[in-house]
């Protein structure tokens, strides 16, 4: 029989490996390069000589390694460093990233000039001779507001109201086929400086933030809140990198969110909203089911009342077959650009949802057809393939699994729950191997597999759990989090396989590098400990057991 390649053993606890090193080398340099390095405060010198042993080499003990399969196998295995971890078992406040110092280069400046104050004219000649790595920089790390208006005011032209200050939109260019675009001069800068929180809301709506100002997309879905405090606008991407095209779901520019913690249970509920309702409506249509006919959102009602119908027509005889018969869910949080140009992050305004409907087959050149991809099918492989080596159902055993929970360092005397709040629908945690050291998941308690199954109060409480977890990441320094939906089919009845979100923070010192392109996720912390930390700085919530 094939080995089965999951941590999560049929008997509902977690089995981990763990590497006890011991090795000789044979020592096969010919030569010595002895030199000196340098010399200590007191003039003793320090040379090299270390490196160049005589003899073979023999290491004993070298640090433990846990390996860690994943609890998807085709997510990869996880390695944990010992030393690493232990620093962090016994040091639990350093899971976390400090959060950025102020930042105003004009005001060093002034510092250094003896607090003495300089006109307009001269900070702008300052910004001027900053090489461009530099300004890209300075409109990532500024925190200064004027600073950043006039990186604003270089990198592109700026259309001001009767009073000369206030901006009001920003300047086009018409090129000879008619097309209009912003007259951007320095792109990067402004992409950067437009996502900083720090810029003023005035000019982030008049820069990027109005409805049109990034281009002609169509708005076609809106969600606002009774008491309109919460404002989303669905937007069409017509010519997408998604096959078929997506939609993008953001807060409109009277409902600014730049960060995690400023959103609310009514902008989750909102932007989560217009998934739902966009997914519906469209298998609706391809079902030939009635839908609401006005020009207006759905209630949840409504939504509700529909979704049931779906399912209904699905699961008759002789229902038709679906032609895209599953989901794609994602939200890039945060958005980052390196001073060499490297984009860190491709958040889009900072809350920015995206949704899509994916195929059933997809037709080769030739004519044939073939499956079109959806990330859910490897769930569902896995399953199947677990259910067949086991005689288990995977997601009842994980939740045993979770709960069965013991350290991976083995310590009784450390925190060992991997679960980070519950309610009577889903569970948040930390998986037991994480493809990204601060890694969280959610998933339903029942057999819950896309969100057709998934009911008003299951939906309430997915939407709240995902707001949860994406604050409780931002509250430890992650400032780029990318939230991934797996799902099933939607005409599938398979009830092994459950809905799955991945919360995969992008940390300043694990760059993706030829560990993680093998699918060798590396990890300096027992998730026991990332999961302490995550609890630590949560609002209480109602916990396992």
């Amino acid at each position: 029989m094939t080995e089965l390649r999951s941590c999560v053993g049929k008997d509902g606890r977690f089995k981990v490996g763990v590497h006890r090193p011991s090795f000789g080398v044979r020592n096969l340099r010919k030569r010595d390069y002895l030199q000196s390095l340098g010399e200590l405060e007191d003039g003793t010198g320090v040379d090299n000589q270390a490196n160049f042993p005589d003899k073979d080499m023999y290491e004993p003990e070298a640090d433990l390694i846990y390996e860690i399969h994943n609890p998807f196998a085709f997510r990869g295995t996880t390695y944990i460093n010992s030393a690493w971890a232990d620093a962090k078992a016994a040091h639990p406040e350093t899971i976390a990233i400090p959060a950025p110092e102020p930042c105003s280069l004009l005001e060093n400046i002034r510092q250094a000039r003896d607090n003495r104050t300089f006109d307009l004219k001269e900070k702008i000649e300052i910004l001027r001779l900053l090489p461009h790595p530099l300004r890209i920089a300075l409109a990532q790390a500024s925190t200064d507001p004027e600073e950043l208006i006039l990186l604003a005011r270089k990198s592109c032209r700026v259309i001001f109201g009767p009073d000369l200050q206030t901006p009001v939109g920003i300047g086009y260019k018409k090129h000879p086929s008619g097309r209009l675009s912003p007259d951007i001069h320095d792109p990067e800068v402004f992409e950067v400086l437009v996502n900083n929180p720090h810029l003023p809301d005035p000019w982030k709506n008049a820069l990027v933030l109005k409805p049109g100002v990034q281009g002609t997309n169509e708005i076609t879905g809106e969600y606002l809140s009774h008491d309109k405090s919460t404002h989303v606008f669905e937007y069409l991407r017509r010519n997408s990198y998604i096959p078929w095209g997506h939609f993008a779901s953001n807060m409109a520019n009277d409902a600014v969110r730049y960060r995690a913690r400023d959103l609310t249970d009514d902008d989750i509920k909102g932007l989560r909203h217009l998934y739902y309702q966009r997914a519906f409506i469209r298998l609706g249509t391809e079902l030939d089911i009635p839908c609401p006919g006005s020009r207006a959102p759905l209630t949840t009602e409504e939504l509700e009342i529909l979704r049931k119908k779906i399912l209904a027509r699905l699961r008759q005889p002789g229902s038709p077959s679906l032609s895209f018969d599953s989901t794609l869910w994602g939200w890039n949080f945060g958005f980052g650009y390196a001073q060499s140009g490297h984009r860190l992050h491709a958040s889009h305004q900072m809350i920015h949802h995206q949704n899509a409907m994916i195929p059933k087959q997809v037709r080769t050149q030739t004519g044939e057809e073939m499956p079109s991809f959806a990330a859910g099918d490897l769930i569902r492989e896995f399953v199947t393939q677990y259910r067949q080596t086991t005689g288990k159902s995977f997601f009842e055993t994980y939740v045993t699994a979770l709960r069965n929970n013991t350290r991976t360092d083995g310590k009784t005397d450390g925190p060992s729950s991997l679960i980070l709040s519950e309610d009577d629908h889903t569970l948040l945690f930390v998986p037991k191997a994480q493809v990204s050291e601060w890694e969280l998941q959610l998933m339903p308690k029942t057999a819950c597999g896309n969100i057709l199954e998934a009911d008003t109060p299951m939906r309430e409480s997915l939407d709240k759990a995902l707001l949860t977890g994406v604050k409780a990441l931002e509250a430890l320094g992650a400032q780029f989090v990318t939230t991934i939906e797996f799902s099933k089919r939607l005409d599938s009845w398979d009830t092994d396989q459950r809905l799955l979100y991945s919360f995969i923070p992008r940390l300043p010192y694990s760059p993706g590098t030829f560990s993680e392109a093998q699918l060798r996720w590396i990890s300096g912390a027992y998730p026991e400990d990332v999961a302490q930390a995550c609890r630590r700085v949560m609002k209480p919530q109602r916990t396992s057991p």
